[in-house]
C-alpha cells in the first residue's frame, strides 16, 4: 500500500479523532482511508463541477427573467 503524508486543518483532525473515539473507525488510518475513498467515489459519481462547461442560471436569472427569480 502506498504511503502518503498530508497536512489537514486542526478542526478536521479533531473531527477524525472524535469519530475514532466514538468507535466509527478503529484508528486514524482507517478513518482517513475510508473517508478519502468515500470522497473519491462521490467525486467520480458526480464529476468535477466546472462552471465553464455549463452556464449558470445566475447569469441570466432563472427561467430567462433578468430581473427576478421565478420559482
Amino acid at each position: 500500500m502506498a504511503k502518503v503524508e498530508i497536512t489537514v486543518p486542526e478542526q478536521l483532525e479533531m473531527q477524525i479523532a472524535r469519530m475514532v473515539e466514538e468507535g466509527e473507525f478503529l484508528n486514524r488510518q482507517e478513518a482517513v482511508e475510508d473517508l478519502l475513498s468515500a470522497g473519491m467515489r462521490a467525486y467520480q459519481t458526480s464529476g468535477p463541477m466546472d462552471d465553464e462547461d455549463e452556464p449558470g442560471l445566475e447569469d441570466d436569472g432563472m427561467m430567462g427573467h433578468d430581473d427576478e427569480y421565478v420559482f
